[in-house]
């Protein structure tokens, strides 16, 4: 791996998740792999990113309005335990409950707050998580994954080439994406409002589509679609012709 090409493709993810951020939408996280999915967590709640750090969901992405049902159910769960509310009940009862809160604690946990689909992912392992990568490119969703040399970049629109094994090098490129993502919440205090006001979500048959919760006087605003993931990488590519007549060192993974 051409350590160089790690760096520009650094660069470039930062530049790509600094103009989601100040867009006003969030990143998700995604790591599965047990001695590295500390990290991510704590990097992704560092920034106030999202993140999956146990088994993906299928449909996460591509199937938000359940997995929106699911983030429901466990905020009635954690508020009725919390408030005494299930008292009534009997203790097998009660102990079902909890165990169900616990259940969906452990896999929303990190997107508990993700009202709306990310605008971008952040994904270390691109082999492993190529379920959460599929979903993503299916809606157009850009990402940046640390590619190894046993995963396919032409599927990522950022992919930054790295040892996704090594916790050293997986530490200093999730921090560094932390950085600019926090740097650019910071530029952007309009987030939190822009996110209440406006949602969107995606249903298998439906497709992408516009919620309002709680407000029916007024309809969200509509949201640009989003460019291909190939686009983006094309247009990031474009922007630093200058460098592209350098040496690079090999493919890009």
């Amino acid at each position: 791996i051409d350590l160089q090409k790690t760096l520009h493709q650094l660069q470039q993810a930062q530049e790509l998740l600094r103009s989601v951020v100040l867009r006003n939408e969030g990143v998700l996280f995604v790591c599965t792999k047990k001695q590295l999915k500390g990290i991510l967590q704590a990097e992704a709640q560092r920034c106030g990113g999202f993140y999956v750090t146990e088994r993906w969901l299928g449909g996460t992405l591509t199937n938000f309005q359940t997995i929106k049902k699911q983030i429901k159910r466990l905020r009635e769960l954690e508020q009725g335990l919390s408030e005494g509310e299930y008292q009534h009940h009997t203790k097998k009862e009660q102990l079902l409950f909890d165990r169900e809160r616990l259940k969906l604690e452990k896999y929303l946990s990190g997107i508990k707050n993700m009202n709306r689909l990310p605008g971008a992912l952040f994904v270390v392992d691109a082999k492993k998580e190529r379920i959460a990568i599929n979903e993503a490119n299916k809606l157009g969703i850009p990402v940046v994954a640390i590619v190894d040399t046993n995963a396919d970049p032409d599927l990522i629109t950022v992919p930054i080439p790295g040892n996704d094994d090594a916790i050293r090098a997986v530490s200093l490129i999730t921090a560094a994406l932390s950085d600019i993502i926090g740097e650019a919440r910071r530029q952007s205090p309009l987030r939190e409002a822009t996110e209440e006001g406006e949602a969107v979500t995606y249903s298998t048959e439906t497709g992408v589509e516009a919620e309002a919760e709680g407000d029916t006087h007024k309809k969200p605003a509509r949201r640009k679609r989003r460019p291909k993931p190939e686009a983006i990488a094309a247009r990031l590519k474009t922007e630093d012709a200058p460098a592209a007549s350098e040496p690079s060192g090999g493919a890009e993974g």
